[in-house]
């Protein structure tokens, strides 16, 4: 593990004095990825620094015991050892957990698509509630919160919601919500008080840097339309309403949440550049080792992942085994818990792995 860090630490210097070069500077991509290099460094160097500085002071009470006389000063000083080396053998646990393989998108802004599935207006009603919930979640944080695109019901669900998270933190918190979310619960059109299962499906997308995912622009067909609201009628008297269609993969995109056209497209070029980038990030993994399979939340958005029961006001994470009591509480955006037990599963898991 020394070893290890000790390769880190040139690295870091290595990247503080290229970071000082006009010539990275002025490379706008060069100056990006050696900055979140650097900010990724960063806390593991400084918390090194304070690992080799408790273990020179080790060394050194050692070295004064050996020949210290006096018995209350020897007392002192094996107290001293003592609680230095159990703090540095708590410092290489938190040093190893900081070694630990790093998402490649880590750090990266995202794009979260909610999709109504199994249990039609229902399902489009817990869709909004999940979008809720991921709003208020980011909001509390500080997170910019961006609606990109929504197509909704007339109960006021949705039908599909697509909006972005930015902050260094999203990706590597939100990347664990992929997959499909399962609700249970009385809808409010059932007379009969009966407990449906409807289903949502959850996709959480990096979004794609500037020159990390280019689209050639032969490869696209652009179609304008006017947008509409519920029931298909026209809520537009332009054709501000933009679908993109990727040639080569058959994928559509379609974006009608702004007036205008120009920025219609440019939110649609965002999902599909997103979306393009996830295609590429799954078959990637599909032939990593199983050391990156082993991640918990591996963004298959077909694993069912969760289930919200309200009569029981219970959540369960399947893929954990975690159960909380507090539905009212997580819905409201307070989801620190559900968080928090998949970031250590995931640690543990990979842990595993290297030890």
């Amino acid at each position: 593990m020394d070893a290890r860090l000790q390769e880190l630490k040139k690295r870091y210097e290595e990247i503080e004095s290229e970071l000082s070069k006009p010539e990275t500077v002025s490379d706008q991509k060069m100056f990006r990825d050696l900055n979140r290099e650097h900010s990724q460094l960063s806390p593991v160097i400084t918390r090194f620094n304070d690992y080799l500085k408790m273990k020179k002071d080790l060394a050194d009470s050692k070295e004064l015991i050996e020949t210290e006389k006096d018995p209350e000063m020897r007392q002192m000083l094996q107290s001293e050892i003592e609680e230095l080396e159990q703090k540095i053998d708590e410092m290489k646990e938190k040093l190893l957990v900081m070694l630990l393989p790093k998402d490649p998108d880590s750090g990266k802004d995202i794009l979260i698509e909610i999709r109504a599935g199994t249990g039609g207006d229902e399902a489009a009603l817990f869709s909004a509630d999940l979008f809720r919930m991921y709003t208020r979640y980011a909001e509390v944080r500080g997170w910019k919160v961006e609606l990109i695109d929504a197509s909704t019901n007339e109960l006021g669900g949705y039908k599909e919601v697509i909006f972005s998270l930015r902050n260094p933190e999203a990706y590597d918190t939100m990347k664990y919500e992929s997959g499909v979310h399962r609700v249970q619960r009385v809808p409010a059109t059932e007379s009969q008080g009966r407990i449906h299962t409807s289903a949502v499906t959850v996709a959480v997308m990096p979004e794609a840097e500037e020159d990390e995912m280019e689209i050639d622009p032969n490869d696209i067909r652009t179609d304008v339309y006017r947008s509409s609201g519920h029931g298909g009628q026209s809520v537009n008297t332009t054709d501000s309403a933009v679908r993109i269609t990727h040639i080569p993969t058959g994928m559509v995109v379609t974006c009608q949440d702004e007036k205008s056209q120009i920025k219609n497209k440019a939110k649609a070029l965002r999902v599909l550049k997103a979306r393009l980038l996830e295609k590429t990030n799954s078959e990637r993994m599909a032939k990593e080792s199983e050391l990156r399979k082993s991640q918990v939340g591996s963004g298959d958005r077909s694993e069912r992942i969760r289930t919200y029961n309200f009569p029981q006001n219970r959540v369960t994470d399947h893929r954990i085994g975690l159960t909380l009591y507090s539905l009212e509480k997580v819905l409201e955006g307070e989801m620190e818990d559900l968080v928090d037990a998949l970031k250590k599963a995931e640690i543990e898991s990979l842990l595993k792995t290297v030890k």
